[in-house]
C-alpha cells in the first residue's frame, strides 16, 4: 500500500517544515509515502467560500486515481486512539488497498464532490490546529501507527 497526503496551500514556517521532513524520512522505512501540497487557489478573496471550497474540490479529486480510498481530516470525523488507527491502517493493508489518500482541506473544508469521493472523516483533536501544524501531526500518527504495528518501542501504552 502507498499512503499519499494531500493538503491545500504550502508549508509557510521552516521549522514546521523540518519536523515534517523528519518524520517523512522516518516513515519511508515502512510504507511508501508522499506528501503533495495543492497551490492555494488564485485571487480566492474574490470567491465565496462555496465557490473557494468547488475550486479546491476540483484540484483535489485531479490528484487522485480510480481505485484510491481517500480519509478526509475534518474537525467533525470521528476520532482514533494511536492504536485504533494503527488497526485502520493494518486493515486497509490486508485488504489489498493500493493508494490511501488522506486530505488537508483549505479553510472552509470540502466541497460536497470531495465528501461523496471519501470513506469518511477523521479528526485528530477536538481542538483546531493550523492547517500547517495538522501537516506534522498526521505524518508524526502515520510513523507512530507503523510503529505500533511493528511492535517498536516508539509508542508507549
Amino acid at each position: 500500500m502507498k499512503i499519499k497526503l494531500l493538503a491545500i496551500g504550502k508549508t509557510d514556517s521552516k521549522p514546521l517544515q523540518l519536523l515534517m521532513d523528519e518524520y517523512q524520512q522516518r516513515l519511508k522505512h515502512y510504507i511508501k509515502f508522499e506528501f503533495e501540497m495543492i497551490p492555494d487557489i488564485k485571487n480566492a478573496k474574490n470567491l465565496s467560500e462555496s465557490q473557494q471550497k468547488e475550486k479546491e474540490g476540483e484540484l483535489i479529486l485531479s490528484k487522485l486515481q480510480p481505485t484510491d480510498e481517500l480519509l478526509l481530516l475534518d474537525e467533525n470525523g470521528n476520532q482514533f486512539s494511536s492504536l485504533e488507527f494503527s488497526s485502520y491502517l493494518q486493515k486497509k493493508m490486508n485488504a489489498g488497498v493500493k493508494q490511501f489518500v488522506l486530505v488537508i482541506g483549505g479553510p472552509y473544508g470540502f466541497s460536497e464532490a470531495v465528501y461523496a469521493k471519501s470513506l469518511g472523516k477523521i479528526s485528530l483533536s477536538k481542538m483546531t490546529f493550523s492547517h500547517q501544524m495538522i501537516r506534522v501531526f498526521v505524518i508524526e500518527q502515520l510513523y507512530r501507527a507503523f510503529t505500533i504495528l511493528k511492535n517498536e518501542p516508539y509508542h508507549h501504552q
